[in-house]
C-alpha cells in the first residue's frame, strides 16, 4: 500500500486522479453503516409500524440511489458506470440495525466512495423516517468492510485488523 495520497499533485493542490491507463478489471466493495435505536423503534420498523411507511425499502433506495449519485457529491470521485448496487439491512440486535451496501463495476477505478456513499445515506435515510419516534438514533461504524480487484488487489478489514 502506496502512503502517497493520490489526489494531490506534486504541488500539493486536490486534482481528479487520471486513470486513462489503468487497466479495465472487475471491482467491487462493501460498506457498512450501523443504527443503535431504542428497542421499541426498532420494532416498529420490522414490523412496518411508523407512521412515513415502508422505512426498509425507502432505505433501500436511498441507498442505491445515493451509491449512483456519488460523483456528484464527493468532488473528486469519478462518474462510474457501475452494475450492481445492493442495500441489505439486517438487524443485529434488540436495538442494532446493520446496514450493507455492495457496489460493483467493470472499470479502471474502484467502487470504495459508492459502497461508502450508499451505506451513509441509507442510514441516513432510515434516521430520517425514525426520527418522529426516536430522535436519539445514532449512526455509527460507517466503514469499508472489503474490497476486491483493482491494481492494489483485494482488502479486507477483518485481515487488516489481526
Amino acid at each position: 500500500m502506496s502512503d502517497k495520497l493520490t489526489h494531490l499533485d506534486h504541488q500539493g493542490h486536490a486534482h481528479m486522479v487520471d486513470v486513462s491507463d489503468k487497466s479495465v478489471t472487475k471491482r467491487t466493495a462493501t460498506a457498512q453503516a450501523v443504527l443503535t435505536m431504542q428497542p421499541s423503534t426498532l420494532t416498529k420498523v420490522i414490523e412496518g409500524g411508523l407512521p412515513k411507511g415502508d422505512v426498509l425499502a425507502t432505505a433501500r433506495i436511498a441507498g442505491i440511489q445515493a451509491a449512483k449519485k456519488t460523483s456528484d457529491l464527493i468532488p473528486l470521485c469519478h462518474p462510474l458506470m457501475l452494475t450492481k448496487v445492493s442495500v441489505e439491512i439486517n438487524t443485529i440486535s434488540d436495538c442494532e440495525l446493520e446496514v450493507l451496501c455492495t457496489c460493483a463495476l467493470s472499470g479502471k477505478t474502484g467502487v470504495e466512495m459508492e459502497a461508502l456513499t450508499g451505506a451513509s445515506v441509507a442510514a441516513l435515510t432510515l434516521y430520517d423516517m425514525c426520527k418522529a419516534v426516536d430522535k436519539g438514533i445514532v449512526i455509527k461504524n460507517v466503514s469499508l468492510l472489503e474490497k476486491k480487484g483493482g491494481k492494489s488487489g483485494d482488502w479486507s478489514k477483518d485481515s487488516s485488523e489481526s
